[in-house]
């Protein structure tokens, strides 16, 4: 089916998406993880599919300005009224389990924001950046300031100037910050205890962690989705370096939930084919209320 839709970033996004979770799995098993963690990475993919279909009935990318002020103020929430652990307040609790607001709603945002930018998705932006400076999340600051400085690279128009200004200050905070953030098992630190495991296990992780990469790959190869697939891209490649360099969720090959739904929410923002893409994007650049919605069975379709 992915040879069919060869181009499209989206369909091949969400093969990509699911392999990399059944190679987390390989790798999991063979590091002892609990039963438990292996369901709930399942399931988050089955949800995850879910809410996709979900935001592209309802156009988020149509109401891309509302979005993203609602986004930015989830955030926000989070920083004030969330979980805290050693220090930071990064997640928000729903009942016993623990969900990473920034690693679900940002990299969505961001992409979103590529497509169409306009003062309100400015503002959301910058709540956002305002919210990882205040919980504080290095890794998702640094996100955050990687994916405006790919889109200010490529659009160079005032609403990514300041996306940029407020993603770099943002990061900035976070760094004269302490982290004294603890590794999680099956979590943060995977690429190299992975190998521990044993050589498959590490390669697992390895070769899983590279496909979240691909989608964006496949979408730069074409002038009409460059935008939206290079602020993919460094969002991703950001996440998966944070995670390699620091005690940080480990995105879809570790533990947990919340990047496997918030990768496959950010396929939802991205346009379904290269060729879709020219009409898609245009009309966005135009129009920010344009409208992308589709359902994930039209976009494998």
């Amino acid at each position: 089916m992915l040879m069919r839709r060869n181009g499209n970033p989206k369909a091949i996004g969400v093969g990509c998406a699911v392999a990399a979770v059944a190679l987390g799995i390989v790798y999991m098993v063979a590091a002892g993880a609990p039963a438990q963690m292996l369901i709930l990475n399942g399931a988050s993919v089955a949800l995850g599919l879910l809410l996709m279909v979900a935001v592209a009935r309802i156009g988020v990318h149509a109401r891309g300005d509302v979005a993203a002020i609602a986004i930015g103020g989830a955030l926000i929430a989070t920083a004030l009224f969330g979980v805290t652990a050693t220090g930071v307040t990064r997640w928000a609790a729903l009942g016993p389990i623990l969900l990473q607001p920034s690693l679900l709603l940002l990299p969505m945002l961001v992409i979103a924001f590529a497509r169409a930018r306009a003062p309100a998705s400015t503002f959301g932006i910058t709540l956002a950046a305002l919210a990882l400076a205040l919980q504080p999340d290095r890794a998702m600051a640094a996100t955050l300031a990687a994916a405006m400085g790919a889109l200010f690279l490529l659009e160079r128009d005032r609403w990514a100037g300041i996306g940029l200004a407020a993603g770099l200050s943002a990061f900035a905070v976070t760094l004269a910050i302490p982290d004294f953030s603890p590794a999680v098992p099956f979590v943060d630190g995977i690429f190299y205890s992975a190998f521990d495991a044993g050589l498959a296990a590490g390669l697992a992780v390895a070769g899983g962690a590279a496909l979240l990469l691909v989608p964006p790959l496949v979408g730069l190869r074409s002038p009409n989705t460059r935008t939206a697939s290079a602020v993919a891209g460094a969002t991703w490649l950001t996440v998966i370096l944070a995670a390699a360099l620091g005690n940080y969720p480990t995105p879809l090959v570790g533990y947990g939930g919340s990047a496997i739904i918030g990768y496959l929410l950010a396929l939802a923002i991205l346009p379904r084919t290269v060729a879709e893409g020219s009409k898609v994007d245009a009309s966005a650049s135009r129009t920010p209320d344009g409208n992308v919605g589709a359902s994930l069975a039209t976009a494998l379709a």
